[in-house]
């Protein structure tokens, strides 16, 4: 697994930029602009807060296939605490 791809897609699926990214993850943009240009490995500290902003862990962020617990607990988590609500309205309903 190439850890920058997975990095990307996730940013991407949130709709951010590298900007977006590093304000979430409290880094610099330079910090992310390096990693990219180098294509290298981000260190545990920069993946872990990485993480933090995605909402996920660490072990979620390796896991190989993702089961649609997982892909649901993970979006749920990316969602502002009005669209949790609004979610949880929609799932009272059925």
């Amino acid at each position: 697994m190439d850890v920058l791809e997975k990095i990307d897609r996730l940013r991407l699926e949130r709709g951010w930029s590298v900007n977006n990214l590093a304000m979430e993850a409290m880094l610099t943009q330079s910090t992310l602009n390096n990693l990219y240009s180098r294509h290298a490995e981000p260190k545990l500290s920069t993946l872990r807060a990485i993480c933090a902003a995605f909402g996920i862990t660490l072990a979620e962020f390796f896991e190989e296939e993702e089961s649609s617990d997982a892909e649901l607990l993970r979006r749920v988590r990316s969602l502002s605490e009005e669209q949790k609500r609004g979610l949880l309205s929609l799932l009272r309903e059925k």
